[in-house]
């Protein structure tokens, strides 16, 4: 099939889906997911991926880590850090241990397990946000800790992914230690130059060029996640990273509008789409095991971070509805966990079993927990 119509069907499956979830008051990423899952083969059969989607589909999930990066705003994490790193520890920690016990109970080998574990700290940042804005709770007591405690989780978890991308599918021969070291001089460099450049630049191109700008955002973030790719890292750790160093950086609205345009407006739908027409969810037809094991995950990952919110909460000393909305709220996954889910998958650490528990994983908590979210804000 012609590259261009292939394209032309995922553009329209998606735009047709977001209006339809839209309709019904679902969120857009499940909508996009669902899409690709029609026109892929277990669907439609329209769109068989070719290697330029699938390289859309990279730029997809880099832009996707760079804008949740681009959320967090690193002035407001250090003020609070202190209030919310013991709550970041139960919150990621907790989960984190149910996720590698759930993996390794069902027989994955341990990198795997610390793979899931990892994946179950973290939560999502885009969905957590918006869910506290529209409900007034962003800046309570009780929204600013589990923001702050969200930020840290996505954070550590990203490290720890990449060291475990990098040990279960070497890109270089540095020994690990050293290629620690290395990864954390350049991370001190980048954080250091990035933001002079970018004011210098900013500064001579003057108030005016908003194309140029963004042109130049763009620059930065692809040349970063370069020289990540030769240094052995995965380019998803450099779109979060541009991204972290650039909120604070990036005070331009026209600037930060462009960006999240070209983002969801292009190349991160082709991400999700991706994702959708790479589920295979036959895996339930041929193995029980499958659904017993998205069972787990999916449930695994709620009870736990529930749980583990409703005891930062109490340390806290939040009332009994705002620690049950510190667990709710810190349980949807999307950005990590689905960047995860497609590049683990690639690289054959984890099989298409677990790969559609995490994508159903994803779906299940983008689609609740806003939802509980909303209904415990009018109660709170």
């Amino acid at each position: 099939m012609d590259e261009f119509v292939i394209f032309l069907v995922i553009l329209v499956a998606g735009i047709f889906f977001s209006e339809l979830f839209k309709r019904l008051h679902l969120p857009y990423v499940p909508a996009l997911i669902v899409a690709g899952i029609v026109v892929g083969p277990l669907g439609l059969n329209l769109v068989e991926l070719t290697p330029s989607m699938l390289f859309l589909g990279s730029i997809g999930v880099i832009f996707l880590m760079f804008i949740a990066g681009l959320e967090v705003k690193t002035d407001y994490l250090t003020s609070i850090w202190k209030r919310v790193g013991l709550c970041a520890l139960i919150n990621g920690g907790l989960p984190g241990f149910v996720g590698f016990t759930i993996s390794y109970l069902f027989g994955y080998e341990i990198i795997t397990s610390i793979l899931l574990g990892t994946i179950f700290v973290s939560s999502s940042i885009a969905v957590i946000i918006p869910a506290l804005q529209e409900k007034g709770l962003i800046n309570t007591e009780s929204g600013s800790v589990i923001v702050g405690t969200v930020v840290i989780e996505d954070i550590a978890s990203l490290f720890l992914l990449s060291m475990i991308l990098q040990t279960a599918n070497p890109t270089t021969n540095l020994p690990l230690p050293l290629f620690i070291i290395v990864v954390i001089f350049s991370i001190v460099l980048i954080k250091y130059f990035l933001p002079k450049i970018e004011n210098v630049f900013f500064e001579r191109r003057g108030r005016g060029g908003v194309e140029e700008n963004v042109q130049f955002v763009l620059v930065l973030l692809v040349s970063v996640a370069v020289y990540f790719e030769l240094l052995g890292m995965h380019a998803i750790v450099a779109g979060f990273l541009v991204g972290l160093i650039l909120s604070k950086a990036i005070k331009n609205k026209p600037i930060e509008s462009k960006l999240h345009v070209l983002s969801y407006g292009v190349f991160i739908p082709v991400f999700f789409l991706e994702v959708g027409i790479e589920t295979d969810l036959t895996v339930f037809l041929e193995a029980s095991d499958t659904v017993l094991l998205s069972l787990a995950v999916v449930g695994g990952l709620i009870l736990s971070k529930i749980l583990s919110g409703y005891l930062c909460g109490r340390l806290m000393g939040f009332s009994r509805k705002e620690r049950l909305l510190f667990g709710v709220a810190s349980t949807p996954q999307l950005s990590t966990s689905l960047a995860v889910a497609f590049t683990a998958l690639e690289l054959g650490l984890i099989d298409s079993s677990l790969q559609v528990s995490i994508v159903l994983l994803s779906i299940t908590t983008v689609l609740v927990a806003p939802f509980v979210v909303g209904l415990l804000a009018k109660t709170t």
